[in-house]
């Protein structure tokens, strides 16, 4: 659709709700101990700016930010830092119910052991520093000490999984989250991320639409879902791919061998991490080695949160992308790593 037509404006709306939904349905996987993130290093003010500029949407406050221009590089899960503002700018949001104004301030943050006394719990080390402050009601003095905790809520259709779906993400990046609150006076949540002593470029939270994302080559898609199998036929065809799709790990491994033994390799997998019949993607996958050894392979898998998503190299996977994935990040995941694997196999080439 064109980007000018009227319609295109309620659709990205529709997109970033469902992004959006998405996150919410991670919360309780993520509040768990094995919500482990998957890091990329990058400069985390854009993706500030577009969370707390969607969240606030539609609503009556207003927010103020102010992002440090040399703001230190830090390895990060950007799903998971979207949610960690995303919930403090709701909750910020709800604080006001007549409206106000939303303080949020990014900047670096040394603590050096003879400072760090002053932030009990904050190990001493360069760190990125996030403060969401409000101008609510204040959060009471008894209740400050149990608003991480699963479950407690103070609002009566709350589900208490917010702030401790954001307090369980921080401490998965080794990072430390605060708060000071006050009735009538408003809250400041301060949040900790480490982070080095590098400037980066800042990176969009999310990449444009129109990033050339083109390729060639032939993909076997591996999925026992119907929707994701048609959904991945249907974008990265219309990228320039050759796809064909698969329902089992056993009919997969079969194509894949039929197709090599025809001088038709495939140049990509993509594998769904579980699958029916006792194989999934990480059996699938050395099953797939023994045929070829240099076989290219990306591992796919609704759940998020799955600490082997985390490691996916260590099984011999070549990229990860989470379900539900949008067409272009579909994209840019299979043209990354195509790219790469074909210098791979070109360096070979010229050793030999």
């Amino acid at each position: 659709m064109p980007p000018n037509d009227q319609m295109s404006d309620r659709l990205d709306d529709a997109r970033n709700a469902s992004l959006r939904a998405r996150g919410l349905a991670n919360q309780p996987i993520t509040s768990s101990r094995e919500g482990a993130p998957i890091k990329k290093a990058a400069c985390i003010g854009s993706l500030i700016e577009e969370t707390v500029s969607f969240s606030l949407r539609g609503s009556q406050s207003r927010s103020l930010i102010s992002i440090a221009p040399n703001l230190w590089s830090m390895a990060f899960d950007p799903g998971h830092i979207r949610q960690v503002i995303a919930n403090l700018v709701l909750n910020a949001e709800q604080a006001m119910p007549d409206g106000g104004t939303l303080h949020v301030d990014c900047d670096n943050f040394p603590c050096a052991p003879e400072t760090a006394p002053s932030i009990p719990d904050l190990v001493p080390g360069d760190y990125v520093r996030i403060r969401v402050r409000d101008e609510g009601v204040g959060i009471p003095e008894q209740c400050l000490k149990r608003i991480f905790d699963p479950y407690f809520t103070t609002k009566p259709s709350g589900t208490g999984l917010g702030l401790a779906t954001t307090y369980s993400i921080v401490r998965n990046h080794n990072g430390l989250i605060t708060v000071e609150s006050a009735q009538g006076c408003g809250s400041t949540f301060t949040v900790y991320l480490p982070a080095t002593r590098q400037r980066t470029v800042p990176v969009k939270a999310v990449p444009t639409s129109d990033e050339p994302i083109n390729g060639s080559g032939r993909i076997l898609v591996v999925d026992d879902e119907e929707g994701i199998r048609a959904l991945a036929e249907f974008a990265l065809s219309r990228f320039g791919y050759q796809v064909v799709g698969a329902e089992t790990a056993s009919q997969g491994i079969e194509l894949y061998r039929e197709a090599l033994i025809c001088g038709q390799r495939f140049d990509l997998v993509i594998l769904d991490l579980t699958l029916p019949g006792g194989i999934g993607g990480k059996e699938a996958l050395k099953a797939l080695i023994e045929i070829d050894p240099m076989v290219t392979a990306i591992v796919s898998s609704g759940y998020a949160m799955d600490p082997r998503l985390c490691r996916y190299e260590d099984l011999g996977f070549r990229g990860v992308i989470v379900k539900p994935y949008e067409a272009a990040e579909l994209g840019r995941t299979v043209r990354d790593v195509m790219s790469v694997s074909r210098l791979g196999c070109e360096f070979q080439d010229v050793q030999r």
